[in-house]
């Protein structure tokens, strides 16, 4: 089981260095690192020491989540993480009231103030919240980004690389809330403002306020978008050209964080307008250029068109008053004020130092009021520290910054080997526990040489400042050859072999640090150490009416006689004072490794990484844990956790707790070497002991979990039983009595349904009553739904076929039968066509016509009629025909076919085409499709047929004008479909037909009248016979 969770828990590498086989090699060290970097695990233990590999990436580590995840959990229970760290102090700040610091080191570009923002995040989710509460909390997270813009800079390591020191006091009250805060800054590297060097950049705020994209701000401040326009901006107009590395900076949306910030953080809208007048006066400043007097060479003037006026302006003063400044000193002569002019270099030196000091004050006072932003007046208060200083520098050329910040990084290495190492080995002897001696680097002999009072660089720093007479850095550099030149950790050209001499210049001197030489060049040193500011600018500054401006050149500051204390003096002691507060609080660490030179999330320098390893002092610490016992707990601690796992302990030992311990370690085969019980503690060796016990303890918490569960299970169940059993008897007796009840109460009703059934049989056919109600409705309902439903008719043909009902549901078969019939008709409708319409409506005039009174009905009814029975061809030349004939136009065709006309007189059989329309009907010679006869629809009185077999029909004329001929006699074998489709477009009467028997008349010209005799034959036949004709058809 521990193989197990250790391979879960270190997959890639060993999440815990003292789990490292080859804990003594740098190799094994790096490689471990490496291959968690490129998995994208950039946390590692050693002990409760954490590092961290910047990713130069976002990894998408540090969501709310993942804060609530870490919350109270131990500390070797999940990954490693800077939460975890977060965690245990702030934990222990609350559970013990201790006050804690987390110490983030590293050099620029490791990612210190990653770290330090991502502990402030989690002290904020993982604290008390209230609405003070959360004001608080986001002061606190504002003041990161109001700071990076005023500190930070962009250097050819970092992109937002920290150019101060900064501790931060995070005060907490007894519920574990934040209730304020307080912040040290340390060493602005104010150079920066005048100077960069090459792939650099200054101080942020100047680019995001020139990025800003504020017209109103811009136009105010008098500047352009430009950097080429500002002499301490020039140089870095092409950064991103020279950078080999991703530019990551976007400077117009980080001016709206430092905006944001300064709002939250209360600062008075006065107060921001004067901050930005203060950053462009800067860079108005940088362009006020000198020239040697023409009267004088020995001093100097302001050009014509400087930005001596806009500059003065923006800081609250007089353009003359500023010129004065610049061009004049003042000092102090017995007394006296003497005053006189300056050369062009010191002019120069006056511009720069002027803006430098302004900047940095600046920055100070806003430290200040971020402080009184932050300031809680109770007392009863706990502390969380954050230190986040600048790393370790080696450059080509290091100046006295560099000097300033490896001297830090000393001090910082002192407190971590006294709190940690020594520490260490106190405790083990304190406990009685021997262990093999650990030999490290005692950093102390390097800090003598620094800061010793008497022969420290310092110390002879200042002396050469002070003293009367020509002072230079050569001569502050003969002074230390001759004072430390025999330390063993200085080296100088004067003093070096001739080997040593090829690397170092004559204006160099080289210490010897705990994480490697560094060549120190002197030039500037006095210069930057004196930090001298012309008194005459100093009281130009007082008078301004900008208020932080006079509020950063206090009036006590002018009239005080006394020598300020130099840079490097005021540095040494603002570092002790940070000594002595680290010192009294509970230390963690988070020590910050760089990959590589070119902000690359794929590379590894090796080279880099084994200097970082060793200036860290990260093998040493790691020899120590490995040397001794990377876990220890009080007695109490360790037997109550793991009692359990030891069943000679579980679940109470009577005996010793010391002795109860052993048997825990002697049941897991732990040696003498692995563990060790002490006065008042346990010591266990190796994490992966540790991993192995936690592993027993979740087997064995799984184990009494489910005894537990067991035993309160039987329990429960024996009292269940016995509940059930005592019952059971009386229960099932009622329910026995129950259920007969019920039985005989169903048999009764289901007899009285029977009974009612039954009667309601026998009266059935009786109106309805009590009785037969409830048959005759399952009688009506068993024929709706099994009868009628099933057997409806499906068409209308079909209606006729209507099941027959019972008597109870006859008037309910009465109504649904019409119904249903309509229904059948409506749908029957509904798929006719029109043309299909129109034969029906003729077929319904052939029947109401011809029904059982002509004997060809029947045969003539199922074929369907046509207007047209005439060949395609002919039909058309018909109609052209009619058309020239009709005196109001062609129309259509009613009806057209081949007939046979018999005259009136003689009654001579002739061959014709009818063609009927609306308006007339016309008989035509088939031969040449000439016109014979025109017969005037309006004329035509009825149309008469014979009830016989034969084809004869007779168009009857109402009256008989001049020039008509008769009633015309035609013979058709399509009688019925002539007469029907004749009577229904040009008769148009509801009895134009007429079926006649026996013997007709016929009207002919001059009111003389014909014989027609219709007589039963075999053979149909239209033929004269005497002086009339004669029809014969079957019958």
């Amino acid at each position: 089981m521990a193989a197990e969770a250790l391979a879960a828990r270190d997959r890639i590498g060993v999440q815990d260095f003292v789990l490292l086989e080859d804990f003594r090699s740098l190799d094994a060290f790096s490689d471990n690192l490496k291959k968690r970097f490129n998995e994208k695990l950039i946390y590692t233990y050693i002990g409760p020491v954490l590092v961290s590999v910047n990713p130069y990436r976002d990894l998408d580590l540090y969501t709310n989540a993942l804060c609530k995840e870490y919350r109270k959990v131990e500390f070797f229970k999940l990954p490693p993480h800077v939460f975890a760290i977060a965690d245990t102090a702030y934990f222990a700040m609350r559970s013990d009231r201790q006050d804690q610091c987390i110490l983030v080191s590293g050099e620029s570009g490791a990612g210190k103030t990653e770290a330090t923002k991502q502990i402030l995040k989690y002290l904020a989710v993982a604290s008390e919240k209230s609405h003070e509460v959360g004001k608080i909390k986001d002061r606190l997270l504002q003041s990161n980004p109001l700071l990076e813009a005023f500190g930070n800079a962009t250097t050819t390591r970092n992109d937002n690389s920290s150019r101060f020191g900064k501790y931060m006091d995070v005060q907490f009250d007894y519920h574990g809330a934040p209730v304020g805060g307080h912040i040290l800054n340390y060493l602005l590297e104010k150079s920066r403002v005048v100077q960069q060097a090459p792939g650099e950049r200054n101080f942020h705020i100047f680019y995001q306020v020139l990025a800003s994209g504020d017209k109103a701000l811009l136009q105010r401040l008098s500047l352009t978008t430009q950097l080429t326009d500002y002499r301490y901006l020039a140089a870095t107009a092409n950064y991103r050209d020279q950078s080999e590395t991703v530019f990551t900076i976007r400077d117009d949306r980080q001016f709206k964080e430092t905006m944001d910030a300064l709002k939250v953080l209360a600062f008075s809208q006065q107060h921001m307008d004067e901050i930005f007048n203060i950053v462009a006066a800067i860079l108005h400043m940088s362009n006020i250029t000198f020239s040697a007097n023409p009267e004088d060479s020995n001093t100097a003037v302001v050009d014509a068109g400087s930005a001596l006026a806009t500059a003065a302006k923006l800081m609250g003063s007089t353009a003359e008053t500023i010129r004065k400044a610049l061009l004049h000193k003042t000092i102090l002569v017995q007394g006296s004020k003497v005053t006189s002019p300056l050369n062009l270099e010191e002019s120069l030196y006056g511009r720069d130092a002027m803006t430098k000091t302004i900047y940095d004050r600046l920055f100070s006072w806003l430290v200040s009021k971020v402080n009184k932003a932050l300031e809680v007046k109770r007392r009863d208060t706990a502390v969380i520290g954050l230190l986040d200083i600048y790393g370790f520098e080696v450059f080509q050329t290091n100046s006295f910054e560099q000097f300033c910040i490896n001297y830090c990084n000393e001090k910082l290495q002192q407190i971590f080997i006294e709190l940690t190492l020594k520490l260490e080995q106190e405790e083990y002897q304190k406990e009685g526990i021997q262990w093999e001696q650990i030999d490290y680097f005692n950093n102390k002999v390097i800090l003598d040489l620094i800061e010793d009072k008497n022969k420290g660089v310092i110390a002879m720093l200042d002396e050469e400042c002070t003293r009367p007479g020509t002072v230079s850095d050569a001569s502050f550099l003969d002074k230390m050859a001759s004072g430390i030149g025999q330390h063993k950790h200085f080296v100088c050209f004067e003093l070096a072999d001739r080997d040593v001499r090829k690397t170092i210049g004559r204006d160099e001197f080289r210490l010897v640090h705990y994480a490697g030489d560094v060549t120190y060049n002197v030039k500037g040193f006095i210069e930057k150490n004196n930090d001298l500011l012309f008194r005459d600018i100093k009281e130009a500054s007082q008078q301004s009416s900008n208020s932080i401006m006079r509020d950063i050149f206090p009036n006590a500051e002018i009239h005080d006689k006394k020598r300020p204390l130099t840079a490097g003096t005021q540095f040494k002691a603002s570092l002790n004072r940070l000594a002595d507060i680290v010192k009294s609080k509970v230390p963690s660490y988070v020590r910050c490794i760089k990959p590589n030179n070119k902000k690359s999330a794929v590379m590894f320098d090796d080279v880099l990484v084994h200097h970082q390893v060793k200036y860290l002092g990260l093998m040493e610490n790691l020899r120590v844990r490995r040397a001794g016992f990377a876990y220890r707990r009080d007695y109490n601690y360790f037997y109550n956790r793991y009692k359990a796992v030891c069943p000679k302990t579980w679940p109470n030992y009577r005996g010793k707790v010391a002795e109860a311990c052993q048997k825990i370690a002697d049941m897991l085969s732990w040696n003498g070497q692995d563990f060790k019980v002490g006065k008042t503690k346990v010591f266990i060796r190796n994490p992966r002991q540790l991993y192995e016990i936690e592993d027993r303890l979740a087997k064995r918490k799984n184990e009494l979990a489910v005894l537990l569960q067991a035993n309160a299970r039987g329990m429960l169940a024996r009292r269940r039983f016995q509940k059930v059993r005592a019952a059971v008897t009386v229960f099932s007796k009622n329910w026995r009595r129950k259920e007969a009840g019920r039985e005989l109460r169903r048999r009764k009703r289901a007899a009285g349904q029977i009974r009612s059934f039954v009667k309601g049989f026998m009266m059935r056919n009786d109106p309805p009553n009590e009785f037969n109600k409830n048959f005759v409705r399952i009688t009506r309902q068993n024929w709706l739904l099994a009868v009628l439903a099933r057997n409806l008719p499906k068409t209308v043909l079909d209606a006729d076929s209507w099941p027959s009902c019972p008597r109870a549901c006859q008037a309910t078969s009465d109504l649904l039968k019409p119904l249903h019939r309509r229904t059948l008709v409506r749908n029957y409708m509904r798929t006719l066509t029109p043309e299909r319409k129109q034969q029906l409506s003729w077929k319904l005039q052939c029947s109401e016509a011809f029904r059982g009174k002509k004997s060809t009905y029947k045969s003539a009814l199922p074929k369907p009629f046509a207007p047209n029975r005439l060949e395609s061809g002919l039909s058309q030349r018909v109609l052209d025909t009619v058309g020239k004939t009709a005196t109001d136009g062609p129309g259509d065709l009613v009806f057209a076919d081949n007939v046979t006309k018999y005259d009136r007189h003689g009654y001579k059989a002739r061959p014709r085409i009818i063609a009927a329309t609306v308006s007339a009907v016309f008989l035509l010679d088939p031969k040449n499709l000439a016109v014979k006869e025109t017969l005037p629809a309006g004329n035509i009185k009825a149309i008469v047929l014979s009830s016989l077999s034969d084809g004869f029909v007779m168009l009857v004329m109402d009256t008989i004008n001049k020039g008509e001929k008769g009633d015309l006699l035609l013979s058709s074998e399509r009688v019925i479909e002539l007469a029907t489709l004749i009577a229904s477009s040009c008769v148009q009467k509801a009895d134009a037909i007429s079926v006649q028997k026996g013997e007709l008349t016929h009207n002919l010209a001059g009111n003389k009248k014909g014989t027609i005799q219709i007589q039963a034959g075999a053979t149909p036949s239209i033929a004269k016979g005497g002086s009339a004709l004669v029809v014969v058809g079957a019958e």
